[in-house]
């Protein structure tokens, strides 16, 4: 029972066996008789210290004092004492002798004279840090002489311990007790156990054991005495033998000289208070001294002091002692900015400061912070946060980025300052990666479909650019949805000629993504028409836009006819779930070339010649360059093929989308009339094609003049696959005006007015410039059909 009581009363738990901490190797040294060791948590893995203390028997002398150390310890709280966490007193019974063992667990820390070793700094950077730890020890002593009415005993650079921070702090209470001056009728010792104080820390009244002077003496005396061997101990590099030594003053630095005596006054009475060494000394007056000063009383300054000093501080951290800017200053800034004590300037520090920390370390002591400042709601703060983004973004995993990051930043694509939103904007090339598909979906995409319709010109220029970069992570089935109509329908006819450079450049850097049908009706007809642009940097790009995809369909075709036109008939076109993968064909025939294609050759695509709507149940063949051109073989619409919009797109696009798909159902552009083969058998317009083609080119001396309503040529042309280059060059030769007036007569004949397409699609190419030149002013208006083309561009406003 009485040892129960005794384990209650020395400790707060009930044995080493139940110690929720692990001990680990000890430091070599340590204050008096206790052990320090390296410890862990149980709980969680986190690090302690842990110190012992053993003695023989229970009323061992050095027990005692090391219970009267818990105590102390653990009713003494100031930010520059040892944190106590929790200690227990262990009796081991071994036969006929017992063992007594008191533990003490407390916040982590080296001992001084360890971590000394272990900076190695050097110079002026090792006076500013031992100024700093002076500083703190300085304080925590007279705290508990000015404050607290207490003595400590032995101040000396073994009671003092330093923090994972480099903050110095101050332990080893086993001598403290409580300054009875005051009491004249105390004749006892006053230091119950200043017996474990070796003799050449005492002071003279201390070693005589003059108690009755002691009494009389201010309460600081005896520490400010142990304040003095302190710093003879740190500045000397070496454990003070007898008190003489003190006397030798060659390694006290000039500024701390003359305070260093008078701490070592020969006189109690005249010892300087620690309290007037904080205030007066002018070795204490440092740079890093009065940052780290600044960064605690953070909280009383005003917004002024805040900002002017957060804006030098970027350049004063590369003068400071590195380490202490590594594991002070960091936490300090991150701590100040995450409670909102610090300005947004401070963040530019911060990223600053954490640039020189390895890469494990950045994301324990500044990525959580960065991550909980993106939750609030000063638009300073996000404004600095997105400026930095490239600094940290990719230190971000996926899924913070998706869980806590992204929500917040995607409140500043509505936002009512233009800047931030730009920001923001800008912002998602470093994020857009790492965000899931349903992110990028369901809610980018609907935000950047907003911003291209920005007031902002420059916003709306940045989204398109935007979207060209982030093309390679959106899915297949998204880039169909999305590319096209954002960069013609909105980017090529936007009146920002940047914004319409912006397009034309996505559309280049995005070229892999389209198949041949959507560069050929879709991207080409709107690209040409920039061509005439008012911009010159508009009309150069657009001319780069079309030699890089007219090569594109130039590769497309001329791998086609490499492959054997009978076998491509049987596989290509047979189902749609073939031509669903024309895009992944279309790429690889770029850059895998020579490999063969699974799929079909479009055998009329490249003939040059116009497409007209026809019956697919004809037999269709190519005209000799004087006739008229007429229709081609039954060949499903390639670009009906992909994978169909989702009717629940809400990204922006999808709208626009539907709406292109509607006109193109309705559009009667050769393509829509015309089912796919359902057998591999060829039909026989294909039958026919193909014999003509492995028949030699006969050229006839003259052709007849067509009939205005005559669909079948009276003339046909026989190939051979050698001589097709010979073929398409005459094809390609300017038509007969009596051509293109049976042609005009045909479409009008076949073709809805309303329909856009048909305008741009029936006529040769020599037609095209009239109405476009009508829709730029330079002539009276025709009364043609309206092109789908003018319906892109509009009249250039004047900030082009």
């Amino acid at each position: 029972m009485l040892k129960f009581l005794k384990g209650v009363v020395g400790g707060s738990g009930p044995g080493v066996k139940d110690l929720p901490y692990n001990i680990g190797e000890p430091y070599p040294s340590a204050w008096g008789s206790w052990t320090h060791h390296r410890g862990t948590s149980k709980d969680d893995g986190s690090p302690v210290s842990i110190f012992s203390l053993s003695g023989s028997s229970a009323q061992d002398g050095h027990l005692a004092a090391g219970r009267n150390g818990v105590k102390r310890l653990r009713t003494v709280r100031h930010p520059n004492v040892l944190s106590f966490l929790h200690s227990t007193e262990v009796e081991i019974v071994d036969g006929s002798t017992s063992r007594v063992t008191i533990y003490i667990v407390t916040e982590p820390v080296m001992p001084l004279s360890e971590r000394i070793k272990e900076l190695g700094l050097k110079g002026t950077q090792r006076d500013e840090y031992y100024a700093w730890g002076l500083h703190q020890i300085a304080k925590a002593v007279s705290f508990l002489n000015n404050d607290c009415k207490l003595v400590h005993g032995n101040v000396c650079l073994a009671s003092v311990v330093v923090t994972p921070t480099l903050d110095w702090k101050l332990h080893a209470f086993d001598v403290l007790s409580e300054f009875d001056g005051n009491n004249a009728t105390a004749t006892g010792p006053m230091l119950q156990y200043e017996w474990l104080v070796g003799s050449q820390y005492k002071p003279m009244e201390l070693v005589k054991s003059d108690w009755a002077a002691i009494r009389k003496s201010p309460p600081w005396a005896i520490d400010s005495w142990g304040l003095g061997c302190l710093i003879y101990e740190l500045f000397s590099g070496m454990k003070l033998g007898k008190t003489e030594d003190l006397r030798n003053t060659a390694a006290i630095p000039k500024p701390l000289l003359q305070d260093y005596q008078r701490l070592l006054s020969s006189t109690p009475s005249r010892r300087m208070n620690t309290s007037k060494l904080i205030e007066n000394s002018e070795y204490f007056q440092n740079k890093l001294v009065d940052t780290i000063h600044f960064m605690e009383i953070l909280t009383l300054k005003d917004s002024v002091e805040k900002d002017t000093f957060f804006r030098k501080l970027p350049k004063l951290s590369e003068q400071l002692p590195r380490e202490i800017v590594l594991k002070k200053l960091i936490p300090l800034l991150a701590s100040a900015l995450e409670f909102g004590s610090a300005t947004a300037t401070a963040l530019t520090a911060l990223l600053k400061m954490g640039s020189w920390l390895p890469e494990e370390e950045f994301g324990v002591k500044v990525l959580p912070t960065l991550v909980k400042l993106f939750a609030s709601n000063d638009r300073a703060i996000r404004s600095s946060l997105l400026q930095h983004i490239e600094q940290y973004g990719e230190s971000l995993s996926a899924q913070v980025v998706d869980e806590q990051v992204y929500p917040h930043v995607a409140t500043g694509f509505s936002d009512t300052s233009s800047a931030l939103r730009e920001l923001t904007l800008k912002s998602m090339l470093i994020l857009t990666p790492k965000l899931s598909q349903r992110t990028i979906s369901g809610s980018l995409l609907k935000y950047l479909s907003k911003l291209q319709v920005d007031e902002e010109p420059q916003i709306r220029t940045n989204t398109t650019i935007l979207l060209g970069n982030i093309a390679s992570h959106l899915n297949e089935g998204t880039r169909k949805r999305v590319l096209i109509n954002a960069f013609t329908v909105r980017a090529l006819r936007d009146t920002f000629s940047h914004a319409r450079g912006a397009g034309l450049m996505a559309l280049c850097v995005t070229s892999s993504y389209y198949d041949i049908n959507e560069i050929a009706t879709r991207i080409l007809p709107n690209v040409v028409v920039l061509t005439i642009d008012p911009d010159s940097d508009v009309r150069t790009k657009a001319f780069q836009a079309i030699d890089q995809f007219l090569q594109i369909v130039k590769q497309y075709y001329e791998k086609t006819n490499s492959e054997d036109s009978s076998a491509a008939a049987n596989v290509g076109i047979s189902s749609i779930p073939g031509n669903s993968s024309l895009l992944g064909w279309a790429m690889n025939s770029l850059v895998l070339k020579g490999k063969p294609s699974e799929q079909a050759p479009i055998t009329s695509a490249n003939s040059g010649v116009s497409l007209t709507s026809t019956n697919s149940n004809e037999s269709l063949v190519m005209d000799t360059p004087s006739t008229a051109p007429a229709g081609v073989n039954s060949i499903p619409d390639l670009a009906d093929q992909p994978i169909p919009v989702s009717p629940t797109s809400t990204d922006g696009w999808g709208e626009i989308e539907n709406g292109i798909h509607e006109e193109h159902e309705s559009d009667k552009d050769g393509w829509d009339d015309i089912e796919p083969l359902e057998e591999p058998k060829p039909s026989p317009a294909l039958a026919n094609i193909q014999a003509a083609q492995k028949r030699p080119v006969s050229q006839p001396a003259s052709l007849p003049k067509p009939q205005a309503g005559s669909l079948r040529p009276k003339n046909i042309v026989k190939v051979t696959k050698d001589e097709d280059d010979d073929l398409w060059g005459s094809i390609a030769a300017p038509a007969p005006k009596t051509a293109s007036k049976s042609l005009n007569v045909k479409a009008t004949a076949s073709v809805d007015d309303d329909d856009p397409w048909t305008a741009i699609a029936a006529p040769p190419p020599t037609t095209r410039a009239k109405p476009l030149s009508a829709t730029r002013g330079r002539g009276v208006k025709s009364a043609a059909p309206k092109l789908g083309a003018q319906k892109i561009n509009r009249t250039p406003s004047s900030g082009m």
